[in-house]
């Protein structure tokens, strides 16, 4: 299981609470800090999850750790009816909500402020279920998943994108020096809050990914599990169906 790491270390919050604080603060510039982050190739990987969810023409679709709504924006190209982002910050919900109706999409998409791993959903609710960059933040990844199967429909499908660890030289290389000092370097210049992107940079390279994600997938009981590097392995996407 993911070493347990916290974005504020003199904090008396719990992991969930301190998630929550950290995004509300970082909420007014996030988006165009990831871009520079993730140098726009996160827009590549997200279009590769909107074909992934496409190809299964889902009525309803759930993101969680939706932040500011990227994803469930891109997933409006599909045939969906009702799309919903789940995410615990309010802050970077506020910021999703302006997006949506400033592309007129308030009708389709409804971002909702709920944990994650306790949904206030019925059982066998969704056809797809998306999470970008968002399950390392989770406090307990089991349960998490776990209430991520109980809301998927029976051959719905789950995909997961999320940041991994590239294994080859000097990929690897490369990747140790880019998350250790330029990502949390970036994060200094850009946002008021100095103990966000060295969380975000620390989570990345404690998650489980690969084959070890996979696994924890398959004893939650997820099935048809599969992950496909992306970028030298820097990002994974993972997909999974339910019985």
């Amino acid at each position: 299981m993911p070493e347990h790491i916290t974005p504020y270390k003199d904090s008396e919050l719990g992991k969930k609470e301190q998630v929550a604080q950290m995004f509300d603060n970082i909420s007014g510039n996030y988006d165009g800090l990831n871009r520079v982050i993730s140098f726009g190739v996160d827009i590549k990987w997200r279009k590769k999850v909107l074909k992934i969810v496409s190809d299964k023409n889902p009525k309803t679709i759930l993101d969680i750790a939706t932040g500011t709504g990227d994803l469930a924006i891109l997933m409006a190209e599909t045939n969906a009816e009702k799309i919903i982002g789940l995410d615990i910050s309010a802050g970077m919900l506020e910021v999703g909500r302006q997006k949506i109706a400033a592309k007129n999409l308030s009708q389709k998409i409804e971002m909702i402020l709920a944990d994650s791993e306790n949904m206030p959903f019925e059982d066998n609710t969704f056809d797809a279920i998306t999470v970008g960059f968002g399950i390392r933040n989770f406090e307990t990844l089991e349960k998490g998943l776990s209430e991520i199967l109980r809301v998927l429909k029976p051959n719905g499908v789950f995909v997961i994108l999320e940041t991994s660890v590239p294994v080859k030289f000097p990929f690897k290389q490369g990747y140790k020096l880019y998350s250790k000092f330029i990502l949390p370097t970036i994060g200094k210049l850009f946002s008021k809050d100095r103990s966000a992107y060295r969380y975000l940079s620390d989570s990345a390279s404690v998650f489980p990914f690969g084959d070890e994600l996979n696994n924890i997938l398959r004893k939650i009981g997820f099935i048809d599990v599969k992950s496909m590097p992306q970028t030298f392995g820097v990002a994974t996407i993972y997909s999974a169906s339910k019985k």
